[in-house]
């Protein structure tokens, strides 16, 4: 594990995973990415992991291009610039893809700035719970490049609508967590002090749910995104056959009511 990675089981079935260079804000430097990426998929194959909580350490959750040094990607000896360069941002958006991509579903821990990179990062999270010292920044245009990076442009409209995300990924402003609560950006708001433990109850109830049923929630939430409504009811039907048909499930559900209790969903 990374020295800029840090991964903890703070509660039963839960990982929390943090990026750990408080001094760069967590900043989207090779050394600390590459890593982040490789513990993302060693906590995917862990079975006793039901939720991910990824936060940063520090006052930025990530705070998007190192200005200091990007570090040295892997990989790239012997290419010429426009390959190293394609290269580079290739291993960026495969952290991206990957947050998306595990089967556990992931809350951010927004702490602190999301800014550029960062932002795309935050929004690669299935939920997103901020602090009120948390602020969101598509930062391309303020440093003369395109906001659009890493996914945002498909990830922000789909999150508050097209008409706000235009607006400020045209204008580069800041996002502040009120605001960011105010149009859906993330779930809650909560001071500093209760994030984690916040983030920590709402992965516990979510793991108190069928590791199934969850993981195929995850998946059709999804896949929705990008669906047709037709192929999108289909998927979802056959997710519930699925489930329904292969499971004792429904039938716990319903027995656990009756008995005033918790269901215990065995799949």
């Amino acid at each position: 594990m990374s020295e800029f990675v840090r991964t903890e089981k703070p509660q039963p079935h839960i990982a929390l995973v943090t990026l750990n260079r408080p001094e760069r804000m967590n900043a989207m430097a090779f050394d600390v990415m590459v890593p982040f990426r490789e513990e993302l998929e060693r906590v995917a194959g862990d079975n006793e992991v039901r939720v991910v909580v990824v936060t940063g350490e520090g006052r930025g959750f990530c705070s998007g291009a190192d200005l200091v040094s990007a570090g040295r990607a892997p990989g790239v000896e012997g290419l010429r610039p426009p390959s190293v360069a394609r290269r580079m941002m290739r291993l960026l958006e495969d952290v991206v893809t990957t947050m998306r991509e595990l089967h556990q579903p992931v809350i951010g821990a927004i702490n602190g700035a999301a800014i550029g990179g960062g932002f795309c990062l935050s929004l690669a999270c299935d939920i997103r719970i901020a602090s009120t010292a948390a602020y969101f920044r598509a930062a391309g245009v303020n440093n003369g490049l395109t906001a659009s990076e890493l996914g945002l442009s498909w990830l922000l409209p789909r999150a508050i609508g097209t008409s706000r995300a235009s607006e400020i990924m045209l204008t580069g402003r800041d996002v502040d967590a009120a605001e960011a609560e105010r149009i859906g950006l993330v779930s809650s708001v909560v001071e500093p002090d209760e994030l984690l433990s916040t983030c920590y109850a709402m992965a516990d109830r979510i793991a108190s749910y069928s590791h199934v049923g969850v993981q195929m929630t995850k998946q059709t939430l999804r896949s929705g995104q990008e669906a047709s409504f037709s192929a999108q009811m289909e998927h979802e039907g056959l997710g519930q056959l699925y489930v329904r048909l292969l499971t004792k499930n429904f039938d716990e559900a319903i027995l656990a009511r009756r008995e005033q209790r918790a269901p215990r969903f065995e799949d």
